[in-house]
């Protein structure tokens, strides 16, 4: 007899990743895209409908944000170019914030602060952002959120807004530093096959 794994202590992401028993053996890790790859760029289209299919997508993404492991990801990062991102920015990952059609409504403030990126692995640079927003969603089904944040939320978020315009932390960079970040991952692929 299958034995069902125990579900994550993450209220919300239990919600998503466990509404039928055992839903768990059926998530899959999806490949996430790396910097210079030109699907990055594209940009994400509005969500129009709530399906199970969304929310099969944010139970891949949210799986594949923990494992990989990392705070955020935006669809645009795993070849899904609708606007959707996933974020836990908690110690305990048990926080899971989902946006679907973000929109940030106030910013003010402004703050520096080192990012990296999943799409970007083994790099981290200093980016300047607002440093409190108001955002305005719907989470997987179809409810409205609005939520004010500041600090590494606030910076995640809008880290993760940038990926559904096709906008990547690198892009705040000089030329200089775009342009050997560019040779560095064009390089490790070559090595890596």
């Amino acid at each position: 007899k299958t034995q069902c794994p125990k579900p994550p202590q993450n209220k919300d992401l239990t919600r998503i990743l466990h509404p039928l028993r055992c839903i768990w053996q059926a998530m899959a890790l999806l490949p996430i895209l790396e910097y210079p790859d030109p699907r990055l760029k594209k940009v994400a289209a509005p969500v129009t409908s709530f399906t199970p299919d969304l929310v099969r997508l944010v139970r891949d993404m949210a799986e594949t944000m923990y494992a990989a492991p990392g705070v955020g990801l935006a669809a645009t990062q795993v070849d899904v170019h609708k606007r959707v991102i996933v974020i836990d920015v908690s110690e305990t990952k048990d926080d899971l914030l989902v946006l679907v059609n973000p929109e940030i409504v106030a910013a003010e403030g402004e703050a520096e602060c080192e990012e990296g990126c999943l799409s970007v692995p083994g790099y981290y640079d200093k980016v300047t952002r607002a440093a409190r927003i108001t955002v305005r969603a719907r989470n997987e089904r179809g409810e409205p959120i609005e939520r004010t944040a500041e600090g590494l939320l606030a910076v995640c978020i809008q880290h993760e807004m940038d990926h559904l315009i096709g906008k990547m932390f690198v892009d705040y960079l000089s030329p200089l530093k775009r342009a050997r970040l560019a040779a560095r991952q064009r390089k490790k692929q070559r090595l890596a096959g």
